[in-house]
């Protein structure tokens, strides 16, 4: 069955930086569209970024310029690289597919930036 299992976060000074894996199982990875989401207390859950299998990348307006995303085919995995950390990107950020995700979620990673 589907299943994320996203890694790296933690506590991080602003203006830090701090490197998100997520591994995924149970899905056809390479040709599946993945997306990084995150929800912050009391906020809905967001789109951050998005890499298509073919290797395009898009971005919110929020984290533009700042987040990378990248994805590794033969792993399984998908990265999102947050650089020049803000107060607001804590949240607990989470991988699925993009556009629709999943019915599943993952347990997240939690990323606090501490200023």
């Amino acid at each position: 069955q589907v299943r994320f299992v996203e890694s790296g976060g933690g506590v991080v000074q602003a203006g830090g930086s701090r490197r998100l894996s997520c591994a995924a199982s149970g899905i056809t990875f390479s040709s599946i569209h993945m997306a990084w989401y995150r929800q912050a207390p009391g906020k809905e859950r967001e789109f951050v970024a998005r890499i298509n299998s073919s290797g395009s990348t898009n971005f919110a307006d929020s984290v533009k310029g700042r987040f990378t995303i990248d994805r590794d085919n033969v792993r399984n995995e998908v990265y999102l690289e947050m650089n020049s950390l803000k107060a607001e990107d804590t949240a607990t950020y989470y991988c699925n597919r993009a556009n629709i995700p999943y019915h599943y979620w993952g347990q997240g990673t939690q990323v606090t930036v501490s200023s």
